[in-house]
């Protein structure tokens, strides 16, 4: 006689209570918000590029360094000859002066080489607010010769000062600027970061091309409609030649505009 063999019946599914749903209905929401943001806020497509060790705003296609004698000694063929993705640099400042009597050691060097390896290229003045303007451009002068397809002067304005009034440094900036554009034909570029632009430098140097330090986010939404060249958005990328980290910049244009801010 056949045996029977009982078969369990299976567990009835437990429909899940309102609450429940409401719960996975608000996630779904907040993600997508969330998504929604951040694209938002990517409008300069930003990735990570694992070779350099950081992100790129790949919106824009020239990408540059900037360096000083603290940067080591560089080997300029290796960096140049470097690609991160489909890019690589283009352009390179190089610290040349400090204050009145201070030359960057390796900046002769380093503009010579630049220049070898076809890079665009240009020299900036660590600015000392204490100490007067005169000197401190005569200084660059001295040691920076400019030429054709360079980058205009640059002045590195990113320490201050309590020992002058506010008005008194502005009027000490515009000295130094004033006399870079005369003898060098080309109106400087103003390096400085996100607290001095607002301090210092907003609505008092309408028409200068600007080269911001800021790295706390994704755009540079925050400055208005200021007339910004550059951004220095990393300080702590990698590139061949040089050991350690760099700063690392990227150019607001085109090649057709970076072209048109160099000497003529």
């Amino acid at each position: 006689m056949a045996r029977r063999v009982s078969v369990p019946s299976s567990p009835k599914k437990r429909a899940l209570p309102p609450v429940g749903w409401a719960i996975i209905a608000a996630v779904v929401l907040i993600a997508g918000g969330i998504i929604w943001y951040i694209n938002r806020l990517n409008t300069n497509d930003w990735r990570h590029v694992h070779k350099i060790g950081i992100r790129l705003p790949f919106k824009y296609s020239i990408h540059g360094i900037d360096v000083s004698k603290h940067n080591g000694q560089i080997n300029w063929s290796q960096l140049r000859q470097m690609r991160f993705e489909e890019l690589r640099l283009q352009f390179a400042f190089i610290k040349a002066t400090e204050g009145t009597s201070l030359t960057d050691k390796d900046f002769k060097n380093n503009w010579k080489q630049a220049d070898a390896v076809g890079l665009y290229r240009g020299a900036y003045h660590f600015y000392i607010p204490w100490k007067t303007p005169q000197p401190q451009f005569e200084n660059f002068k001295r040691s920076v010769k400019l030429k054709r397809g360079d980058l205009p002067p640059v002045l590195d304005f990113e320490i201050g000062t309590n020992a002058l009034p506010r008005e008194q440094v502005i009027a000490n900036l515009k000295t130094w600027l004033a006399l870079a554009e005369n003898y060098y034909g080309a109106r400087p570029i103003i390096y400085t970061n996100a607290d001095f632009y607002r301090r210092y430098i907003k609505d008092n140097f309408v028409g200068y091309p600007l080269w911001i330090a800021d790295y706390s986010g994704w755009t540079l939404n925050r400055y208005d409609d200021a007339v910004i060249h550059f951004w220095q958005h990393s300080k702590s990328g990698y590139t061949d030649g040089i050991r350690g980290p760099v700063d690392y910049n990227v150019f607001l244009g085109e090649v057709e505009d970076l072209k048109a801010l160099c000497l003529r």
